[in-house]
């Protein structure tokens, strides 16, 4: 493959350590993110849908899951490296706010007044750098790390490992948002653009079969990570399809509520550093690192503690 570089062996990671003996580089990584409290902490995170009425609809844990799925798939199909791909896939969310990216534009735009932005992918690198285990961090080989932070906005991730990530990412998300989607009843099938149906696949498993062999496929004529032109537009058009359909449906998901809590808290433990962890030296960054950690339902219970009156004090 032409551009970026398949992985074998890593190239190291921040601080040195001997090997391990049993398991490779990039399995110590998958085990440590496997038992990072971040990660445990993403079956109470939303995906799409706050607090659902409902046992099936996908968490932000149940997402890394069908995305790292789909990702060694597509890593093994190729001949690349599954451990490095599968280490990637589980780490990649780490930093994400509670209230999905509801929670996320809401700390963003909250942060802007200090003159700085949130972004989940670079929140995560943090988290495992800095945050886990007591502020000694995961110490992940370099090549997690990458994929981690590339695995959206700008830049690329260095691997080819990474870059199934960053698609896989998008694959999994688009059709298990959908999924999700017409359980809550907020869409239905036929009201999908006919070009989904047409060149994907009329149901979830189906689009998902569709994308994957497209990626292997296109990838190995290509000598690069790629989806064929035709199937990546059709791809996008879907993804912006559930931008105006699900995501900016009020019925999905109570972004405003959830986006107050958000802002809230963050100005209180800002106010209070008494109250929050030490992380850092700096307060702004302090807050941002405890009220991103934060699950949905700790969130919840936080502002109901601070701002919302107990109903065993109440006297008339």
């Amino acid at each position: 493959m032409r551009s970026g570089r398949a992985c074998v062996e890593s190239a190291g990671r921040l601080r040195p350590e001997p090997p391990d003996g049993l398991r490779n580089e990039f399995q110590r990584d998958r085990d440590r993110i496997i038992h990072a409290k971040a990660f445990r902490r993403l079956m109470h995170k939303t995906q799409v849908f706050i607090a659902p009425d409902g046992d099936h609809f996908r968490t932000r844990l149940t997402h890394t899951l069908e995305m790292m799925q789909i990702s060694r798939t597509i890593a093994r199909s190729l001949g690349l490296n599954e451990d490095l791909t599968e280490a990637i896939a589980l780490g990649h969310d780490l930093g994400h706010t509670p209230f999905g990216h509801t929670g996320e534009e809401a700390l963003s735009k909250v942060l802007r007044e200090h003159g700085r932005d949130f972004r989940h992918n670079e929140h995560s690198l943090r988290v495992v750098d800095v945050l886990e285990k007591g502020g000694r961090g995961l110490n992940l080989t370099l090549e997690v790390r990458d994929g981690i932070l590339h695995h959206t906005g700008r830049g690329h991730p260095e691997t080819y490992e990474g870059r199934i990530v960053r698609i896989a990412d998008r694959i999994a998300y688009v059709n298990h948002d959908i999924d999700d989607a017409m359980r809550a009843g907020i869409v239905s099938a036929d009201q999908l653009p006919e070009k989904t149906a047409r060149i994907l696949g009329d149901r979830a498993s189906r689009r998902i079969d569709t994308l994957v062999r497209d990626m292997i496929s296109t990838s190995e004529k290509r000598g690069e990570i790629a989806l064929s032109d035709p199937i990546h537009e059709t791809l996008l058009e879907l993804r912006g399809w559930l931008f105006e359909n699900v995501y900016r449906n009020p019925l999905s998901r109570q972004d405003d509520k959830a986006a107050g809590v958000v802002r809230t808290l963050f100005q209180y433990f800002l106010e209070h550093p008494e109250e929050r962890p030490s992380t850092d030296p700096d307060p702004v960054t302090e807050t941002v690192d405890f009220v991103a950690g934060m699950t949905d339902r700790y969130a919840l219970a936080t502002f109901r503690r601070l701002f919302m009156p107990q109903s065993d004090i109440i006297s008339r």
